[in-house]
């Protein structure tokens, strides 16, 4: 007794080492994927921006592989995919320009107009009075034409950025040209890695993810597409220049979830302030508000009820964190990553219910056998010659 004891307090200790040696490999190995994956965190981002932008356009591929080569569609769609952001540019641009040079020109005007209703309004020509208000304004409007240079300077120094978002923006194109051509091939080659029994349920978790994100994208775009359409009418009607350009913003804007329609209200909003205040800015504002409403209760969940099927408070969470860690992209690919984490913890929990009760992968548990509809009689008379003998 005494000999086996150290033994065993030996092999204690010695099972005790070896679990603190395996967990502390298991932390530094942990650590160290968690800053490579730091270091990765640019290359990163553009293969999941990719992967969901190769989702996205394998829809209208497919749609256009029915009448042509499959290179041939996937050249068709990435052209108008690159073509689209050109054509918005040469929209809004120009006119951008020519209105904030013309913005620069007018500035002493728009000045002594704020002076004349300064002066003409009791209230405000106390304001004035005390604060210098038209003063200052007058003072910075004479001082704008000198800073348009240290602007342009600014924008100058913003070359070496928009080329590296130029350089991203091709990356990622390639990147989604490459798994679209792959098509199915690559699913297929991952799927030989899996087990033959979770094959199937991965191949099905897939195909959900997919449509999601391509329902979801359709969705969204055409969402989009009815807020600039409705929103050149009313401009149109209301005889605000520059209606398309303004149109092709609040379009753009309408992509980011909860927010963009807002921002995109209130930008087309100032513009009217100098159209024909404060008649066209009543009525575009009682616009926004009554179509922002009729979007959120009527427009978007007849799209989406097919796309995403998420609770309003998990897309908040998803879309400020999505902003919070990659800005505008992140709150753009929020919905569609949680809708995506939404379908796998599903099926995880599927196939953990499943080995629960001892079933194989795929397959439901049985019903219970239903009850039989007449009862049976609670006492059975036995004929005399069957009656136990006294």
């Amino acid at each position: 007794m005494s000999a086996s004891a150290p033994k065993s307090g030996a092999a204690r200790s010695e099972i005790g080492a070896q679990t603190i040696v395996r967990t502390v490999l298991i932390a530094v190995l942990v650590f160290l994927a968690l800053y490579l994956i730091y270091l990765l965190r640019t290359p990163l981002g553009w293969l999941v921006i990719a992967m969901f932008l190769a989702i996205a356009l394998s829809g209208p591929v497919n749609l256009l592989h029915r009448h042509m080569p499959r290179g041939v569609a996937i050249l068709v769609a990435y052209l108008a995919l690159i073509l689209v952001p050109i054509g918005i540019a040469a929209l809004v641009l120009p006119p951008l320009v020519r209105e904030a040079t013309k913005l620069v020109d007018n500035a002493p005007k728009y000045v002594n107009d704020a002076q004349n209703w300064f002066n003409h309004n009791p209230t405000l020509h106390k304001l004035d009075q005390q604060y210098h208000i038209g003063t200052n304004l007058e003072k910075k409007a004479r001082e704008l034409p000198q800073h348009i240079g240290d602007a342009a300077s600014t924008l100058s120094s913003l070359g070496s950025t928009i080329v590296g978002s130029l350089f991203a923006a091709l990356n990622i194109v390639v990147l989604s040209i490459f798994m679209v051509a792959g098509g199915r091939s690559l699913l297929e080659r991952g799927l030989e890695l899996a087990r033959p029994e979770h094959a199937p349920r991965i191949e099905r978790v897939a195909d959900r993810i997919a449509t999601a994100i391509g329902n979801y994208v359709g969705g969204a775009l055409f969402q989009a597409t009815i807020a600039g359409i409705t929103t050149f009418v009313v401009l149109t009607v209301l005889g605000v220049p520059f209606a398309a350009p303004l149109a092709v913003i609040v379009a753009l804007f309408d992509l980011i979830p909860l927010v963009g329609a807002t921002i995109a209200a209130v930008l087309v909003g100032i513009v009217t302030v100098f159209n024909d205040f404060p008649l066209d800015t009543i009525v575009w504002t009682v616009w926004a508000i009554g179509y922002q409403q009729i979007e959120n209760n009527v427009i978007q969940p007849q799209i989406q009820r097919r796309a995403v099927e998420i609770h309003p408070f998990a897309v908040l969470v998803s879309v400020l964190c999505g902003a919070t860690l990659f800005g505008v992209v992140g709150a753009l690919l929020a919905i569609p990553f949680a809708a995506s984490l939404q379908i796998a913890l599903r099926e995880w929990w599927e196939y953990r219910q499943a080995v629960a009760v001892d079933l194989p992968p795929g397959v439901e548990r049985p019903a219970p056998p239903e009850a039989p509809d007449e009862e049976l009689p609670a006492r059975i008379d036995l004929p005399p010659s069957a009656e136990p003998p006294t």
